[in-house]
């Protein structure tokens, strides 16, 4: 039991350190475009602020997903936690319904390859089949 918190407590202190960094190279980016500069305490006060925001964003997710009587956070659980700013959720939006279209693609590329690979003939292909023994019966 106590081994499980001491990892748990590990895997938190990588993540902060991640986050960290990640403020530490957009401050280094934004320093460089609007010629300011960013002390190591600003830092690592937005990297906790950051840190403290996800884990509220994640127990909020975990909680709209239990009030839908599910156990996965979905898209519209996503939503519903960015509906408070519109451009965000314009943005989460925009890439939900790009990564659905992509979703879609490729289920149709892996359908045409196992219907091609079982020797089966795709929609269209059928289609000509049809067509040509038609032709051929008239003539």
């Amino acid at each position: 039991m106590a081994a499980a918190g001491e990892e748990r407590q590990m895997l938190a202190q990588r993540l902060k350190a991640a986050v960290h960094y990640t403020v530490g190279c957009l401050c280094e980016e934004v320093a460089e475009d609007k010629d300011v500069q960013f002390s190591k305490q600003s830092i690592a006060a937005i990297s906790d602020i950051t840190f403290r925001q996800c884990e509220i964003f994640a127990k909020d997710l975990e909680m709209f997903a239990r009030h839908a009587k599910r156990t996965t956070v979905t898209t519209e659980d996503v939503k519903l936690l960015a509906r408070r700013s519109n451009s965000l959720l314009k943005y989460i939006t925009q890439k939900s319904e790009e990564l659905a279209s992509s979703n879609m693609e490729q289920k149709e590329k892996k359908k045409k390859k196992s219907s091609t690979a079982k020797g089966e003939r795709t929609p269209g292909e059928q289609e000509a089949a049809v067509t040509e023994n038609e032709d051929s019966n008239m003539a």
